[in-house]
């Protein structure tokens, strides 16, 4: 194992400090008069990920997968060789059984396919090589000269019993030295410092690294910035590749993820305190050996066996929260003074952390005066808390292959690999005297060896913002958990030194915390705040069904194609819901096949007593997780690239004895045979519903009635705004008529220019060709179809362009009143039966005539509808014939989200009119009792968004359509 020596040697500058102050920023959307809301939905926060490496490498012609047998799938990176290697049957056979020497041999044996002599390949440095069952994940990394590769020149070689199952690579066919640097590492950092808006006299952590950056262009001399900002504000921290010549920024990765004397015993919640926001206290005794009144036996360090406030330097307890694998602080506020395990850093003798809890915050209503009253907000056990859980995830996440071969974070090592000086900082009660830091988790996670950051904050209702009771972060275990898996798949994939890069990438990031941090609390039998064990954030957020998200992972309707469905675009939590949809059916099949097992069987395998092959059928899905991350040798990945890694670790671990259940899932949520993604940044991917291991269904679109021969697009799921149709009756397009799909019963929404939305049901059924009949009414209300639009506002012809990917605004005023006319198609009156209306926002794009920005209260919540058929002109001659319920377009707390706003259709007398008139009456800000009136007693905080909010003057809706039937 390679302790990468060199980091140590080649540091220009490293000064790292242990706790960074926290403070909120603004967000994307505008929020109340007193605070701004930061969440770990976050919409907008820091710099994206940047890559400015221009162009790209060709393949060699006719480059083969294999020097024999049938050719594998191959995806080429930019640097002209393959990011993907894979294949139904082994890649290379008869190979060596040390793993290492296999996957060496298997790259001079393809030299023409990687572009590597045999001296090249045997200068590649080993960085791990990590366990997957009998198999193993080999990384190797390349040198340029005497630098290594900092970002890139990588390839990760899966290797089970001398046989290649799979390759991913980062490497380069270039391998000549790079120029000499003219800059120096401080230059550089200044240089870092300024693009990522940090100031280099107050960061916590500066440090530069002489490295090699492979591009198509050729080899770049650089240095690799790692640069953790220590200013009051929204947390920034960035990876920076700084080119050591022109001092252009290279490639940019931003570092935020946005939950006895000898026998020590900490007090913990074991999920989140009651449901109900109850003081009672329902915490649990843990404690290192049993004895009586004990809870839970949480042993000790994984390797070493160690407590959990123990130094392994001195091999002797802190007496605080200062362990070997987590340090816990409080830190509500730039400059003061950081509390460890108790109050003032008291040393406490008896190694019992347990701590009043009072509930504090929720009792006292979210005021800021008890941070200075007798128990300082339950602050002693919100650390204490804070800690357990962190030291419970290092623990339960080594088991499953999170150990120092695999970069995670421990102050020491020992000889096992790694850097170490790096365990988990835990931020508790995070910025809490910083009025606009509210309803946030996050996680700061640089290379290895550069000590992780997590901020856990307080959450209250803010107005037009977030609407969450008052509660503390640093108690809610799917919160927490979410954050630590940031650290833990963020270090295990693309190596020690890089993370995530790109849109769909970063959308598994999110994706993987959650599914990570609800695998820990079912394997434990700790039932998490939510109407079901997959809700996250239910305890913060006080929404049991969703939590923060927009959807009950484990009722959840996403599918590749909706990537950018949600109401800002393509964003990596919403988009993140896709995968965890698409995974919790995968891990539904595991459970089908193998069952859940005992409780007592669970923890046995959660506590690593028994080999994954013995366990139930969560627990070899949570193993493959953790595989696939070893497999991918670059974190730039897209949904399928991370399908195929997931296939080739069951490849390895289990034969591929579970590819059926596996493709049968992922073809359900549109990651079946045929889907393809442009890079990890692509908005629209292309969906497959196909399963390459089972009989496959097709549905042929059959216009009917008045929409024969029209160009209907049908699409998959609930959404059609910014989503990728599967087929259409257009003759211009590629699509075609027909889709084939595995087995099942889906939902569909159809349309087509001139014929609004149509949602439908239909079943598809194996091996069988069925007719998709479309009888669809005509839509008088269509640009398309001749109408048009006026009113009050902007962009009218928004609303009846029959999508809703764009809409219609109102920015000044009272929302209520506000009218758009429409002239409906055609030359003479139609009688109108039914209404269709659509709530749903755009992306927060540039928009001349919008331009304050989209924001989820603004939208549409209740309305009229008025008709006309002569006169229309005057305003007088429309009547009212609808009144929608007051709730027409509910939404819950914390605030609205898409689903809640797709469109909808409304019943209304029968009606001969040539003009229609959509009136709106409510907005969600002005109509939706849970965002009303004053929620809190903080005096500095106002919640009423109908008074305390810019967003009461505004309103939008996406659709209106008009239908005779």
């Amino acid at each position: 194992m390679s302790t990468r020596p060199w980091l140590r040697s080649t540091v220009v500058i490293a000064v790292t400090a242990l706790v960074l102050p926290v403070a909120g920023a603004a967000r994307g959307e505008p929020g109340g008069t007193a605070s701004v809301v930061h969440d770990f939905q976050a919409e907008e926060h820091g710099k994206p990920d940047l890559d400015n490496r221009r162009g790209s490498v060709p393949p060699p012609v006719g480059a083969n997968a294999r020097t024999a047998g049938p050719a594998a799938e191959i995806r080429w990176n930019t640097l002209g060789t393959p990011a993907v290697v894979t294949g139904a049957e082994p890649l290379a056979e008869g190979l060596a059984a040390d793993p290492e020497q296999a996957a060496r041999a298997y790259l001079k044996d393809n030299e023409r396919l990687f572009g590597l002599s045999a001296a090249s390949v045997d200068a590649l440095e080993k960085v791990a090589v990590n366990p997957i069952g009998a198999g193993h994940a080999v990384l190797l990394r390349q040198r340029f000269g005497d630098l290594p590769a900092g970002v890139d020149g990588l390839v990760s070689v899966g290797v089970a019993e001398g046989k290649v199952r799979h390759v991913t690579s980062s490497l380069s066919r270039d391998t000549a030295a790079p120029p000499a640097a003219t800059i120096t590492g401080q230059r550089a950092l200044e240089i870092a410092a300024r693009d990522g808006g940090i100031d280099l006299a107050t960061a916590l952590t500066k440090q530069a690294t002489a490295v090699a950056v492979p591009a198509p262009d050729g080899v770049h001399s650089a240095y690799q910035v790692v640069l953790i900002g220590g200013d009051q504000g929204e947390p920034a921290a960035y990876t920076t590749h700084v080119d050591a010549v022109s001092g252009e920024i290279l490639v940019r990765e931003n570092l935020v993820d946005h939950l006895d004397p000898d026998h020590p015993q900490w007090a913990a919640f074991p999920a989140n305190p009651p449901a109900d926001y109850s003081s009672t206290d329902t915490r649990q005794t843990w404690c290192f050996v049993a004895g009586p009144g004990c809870d839970l036996v949480v042993g000790g360090d994984p390797a070493t066996g160690r407590a959990w406030d123990v130094d392994h330097a001195t091999q002797t307890p802190s007496n605080t929260s200062l362990g070997n694998a987590a340090r816990t602080f409080e830190n509500r506020a730039s400059g003061d003074p950081f509390t460890v395990g108790t109050r003032g850093n008291v040393a406490t003798p008896s190694r019992e952390y347990v701590y009043p809890w009072q509930n504090t915050w929720h009792q006292a209503k979210c005021n800021p005066a008890v941070f200075d009253q007798p128990g300082e907000n339950d602050l002693e056990a919100s650390i204490s808390n804070l800690h357990s859980m962190h030291n419970r995830m290092h623990d339960w996440s080594y088991r499953l292959g999170f150990t120092e071969t695999a970069w995670n974070m421990q102050a020491d090592n020992g000889d096992r690999g790694g850097l170490g000086n790096d365990p988990e900082q835990g931020n508790a009660q995070a910025g809490a005297r910083v009025l606009s830091v509210r309803d946030n988790a996050n996680q700061i996670t640089g290379p290895d060896g550069v000590a992780p950051i997590t901020n856990m904050y307080l959450w209250q209702p803010i107005a037009g913002s977030f609407y969450s009771p008052c509660t503390d972060g640093d108690y809610d275990m799917s919160v927490i958990g979410h954050e630590y898996t940031h650290a833990i798949s963020g270090r295990m994939i693309g190596g020690p030194n890089a993370g995530w890069s790109g849109a769909q990438a970063g959308a598994m990031n999110e994706s993987n915390s959650d599914l990570v941090a609800m695998e820990y609390l079912f394997e434990y039998g700790f039932r998490p705040a939510g109407l079901t064990p997959y809700v996250t954030g239910g305890y913060v957020t006080g929404d049991p069904g969703r939590g923060i998200r927009n959807y009950d992972m484990s009722k959840s309707p996403l599918n590749y194609s909706d990537i950018a469905y949600d109401l800002v675009g393509q964003q990596v939590h919403a988009d993140g819901e896709i995968w965890s949809a698409t995974q919790f059916d995968v891990r539904a099949g595991f459970v089908k096949r193998y069952g859940t097992g005992t409780a007592k069987q669970q923890r046995a395998c959660a506590d690593g007593q028994k080999p994954v092959a013995e366990c139930p059928g969560n627990r070899r899905w949570a193993q493959l997780s953790f595989d696939a991350l070893l497999l991918m040798a670059s974190g730039a990945v897209s949904y399928v690239d991370h399908r195929d890694a997931l296939l080739a670790a069951d490849t390895i671990r289990f034969g591929g004895k579970n590819h059926d259940i596996m493709w049968r899932a992922f073809a359900e949520h549109g990651l079946g045979r045929d889907a393809a993604s442009n890079g990890p940044n692509d908005p629209d991917p292309t969906p497959s519903f196909v399963n390459p291991a089972g009989k496959n269904g097709s549905l042929q679109l059959k216009p009917l009635g008045e929409a024969k021969g029209a160009a209907l697009r049908l699409y998959v799921g609930d959404y059609e705004g910014r989503v990728v149709p599967v087929a259409d009756t257009d003759p211009a397009t590629e699509l075609g008529d027909t889709v084939e799909m595995t087995p099942g019963v889906y939902d569909f929404v159809v349309t087509g220019d001139g014929f609004g939305h149509t949602r439908l049901k239909f079943v598809v059924v194996g091996g069988v060709k069925l007719p998709l009949p479309l009888p669809l009414s005509r839509n008088h209300a269509s640009a398309t179809a001749g109408a048009t639009a006026a009113g009050d506002g902007v962009n009218h012809a928004k609303l009846i362009d029959e999508t809703e990917a764009t809409n219609w605004a109102s920015l000044t005023g009272a929302p209520a009143g506000k009218a758009v006319t429409v002239d409906l198609a055609g030359d003479g009156p139609v009688t109108v039966r039914r209404v269709q209306v659509s709530a749903m926002l755009r992306p927060n794009v540039g928009d001349p005539a919008d331009p304050g920005g989209q924001n989820r209260f603004s939208a549409l919540r209740s309305f009229e509808v008025l008709a006309c058929k002569q006169d229309c002109a005057t305003p007088a001659s429309f009547t009212k014939i609808y009144t929608s319920p007051a709730d027409a377009f509910d939404a819950t707390l914390p605030r609205p989200r898409g689903a809640d706003l797709l469109i909808k259709s409304f019943r209304v007398p029968p009606t001969t009119a040539t003009h229609l008139m959509l009136r709106t009456v409510t907005s969600q800000c002005t109509g939706n009792p849970r965002y009303a009136g004053e929620q809190d007693e903080d005096p500095n905080s106002a919640t009423d968004c109908a008074t305390a909010s810019p967003l009461r003057d505004q309103i939008r809706a996406a659709e209106f359509q008009a239908f005779s039937h």
